[in-house]
């Protein structure tokens, strides 16, 4: 296969983790046969630094010109520390979703074994979750018009959805619930929001299409709450832009750092691949920012355009670092990896190295041990 694909490695530690997110797709184009061509552009804050601008044109005319876009991160302190800044890193992708028509944003949330004692959760409730969170992404709260009155002592932003934009995201979640255990929660707040409340109606009838599929109803109080006490109980949960920014960054204590989380943004005709984890400026250049989440990105990449098997390599060769102890400090404080090191004992499994248990002393220099 033959895929064109647009980097966007952004801010902070974005371009460290992205840049090996893009080795793990190279070694899997080299062992699969496949020709991944990249075309790197600007986002973020890096972008307003070079251009003033968080999403130039010719940032936005590679994007519309690739088959999927590797995303990074973006943010940068002396904008979150300036809520005075007219222009912010944070419209760049924000209107890059608009630009690209992605509406639907996907984030599984898995518990790995070897983890379970880095989470804040007890073992017994964490071992064994496995579900994925669908958030609408381009309308809402987050898109919805925003007033500020001349004294500035008072503030709104409108909270708004048509039935199409409800509708093309709950299909999709209907759809994994299907693939999966056929178990869908959508999550809203009806006993108060007019907006949810249309979410349910709409909910109800498209349910109708998937007879197979129970649909359930938490409100985002409880389901925040669920999360925590029981996470086992979902399968697939969905849920408009706000709710669903919220959730899935709760969800990540289950995987034991955020750091693991990957995500895909989808739309009719374009994708985009990130992870969740923001551009840390704390750890930038250092060389410890765990890369999994872009790494794991990047096998969502590859099961978007149906390539499973190269998708499931890159999985088992995560979980195989993982249970080796080849981590970042994020998850491995007593014997710490860099995010390099991470990166190429992935894809010396990829390359068909199998790695002895514990023994990564010359991962650092590309090296390993066949068994």
């Amino acid at each position: 296969m033959k895929l064109e694909i647009a980097v966007l490695a952004g801010d902070g530690i974005g371009p460290e983790v992205t840049k090996q997110a893009q080795n793990v797709l190279n070694a899997i184009a080299k062992e699969y046969q496949h020709e991944f061509k990249y075309q790197s552009a600007l986002v973020g804050a890096a972008a307003i630094d070079d251009s003033g601008d968080p999403l130039p044109d010719d940032t936005i005319k590679i994007v519309q010109n690739a088959d999927a876009v590797l995303f990074g991160a973006i943010g940068d302190p002396k904008y979150d520390n300036d809520p005075s800044a007219k222009v912010r890193p944070e419209q760049g992708l924000l209107k890059l979703r608009k630009i690209l028509g992605l509406y639907a944003n996907v984030r599984p949330v898995q518990a790995f074994k070897p983890l379970l004692h880095h989470s804040n959760l007890k073992e017994a409730v964490i071992e064994g979750v496995d579900f994925v969170i669908y958030r609408e992404l381009t309308g809402g709260i987050y898109f919805g018009e925003k007033k500020k009155s001349e004294d500035g002592k008072s503030a709104s932003d409108l909270c708004e959805y048509a039935t199409y934009e409800i509708a093309r995201i709950l299909h999709p979640a209907f759809k994994a619930a299907m693939q999966r255990n056929k178990k869908l929660t959508l999550v809203d707040k009806a006993n108060v929001l007019e907006t949810s409340r249309l979410w349910r109606s709409v909910a109800k009838e498209i349910a109708k299409e998937y007879p197979e599929v129970t649909l359930e109803f938490l409100f985002v109080d409880n389901a925040a709450m669920q999360i925590i006490l029981n996470p086992k109980q979902f399968d697939v949960v969905v849920t408009e832009n706000m709710f669903g920014d919220i959730l899935s960054d709760e969800a990540s204590v289950i995987a034991g750092s955020i750091g693991l989380l990957a995500s895909a943004s989808i739309g009719d005709t374009s994708a985009l691949f990130e992870p969740i984890h923001g551009s840390y400026p704390q750890a930038t250049g250092k060389n410890i920012a765990n890369p999994l989440a872009a790494i794991l990105s990047a096998a969502m990449l590859l099961e978007h355009f149906g390539l499973q098997e190269e998708a499931d390599t890159v999985k088992q060769a995560v979980e195989k670092s993982i249970e080796d102890g080849v981590s970042t400090p994020d998850i491995n404080k007593e014997n710490p990896k860099t995010t390099v090191e991470v990166g190429e004992y992935i894809v010396n499994y990829i390359r068909g190295n199998i790695i002895c248990k514990k023994s990564n002393e010359n991962i650092h220099l590309g090296q390993s041990t066949i068994i």
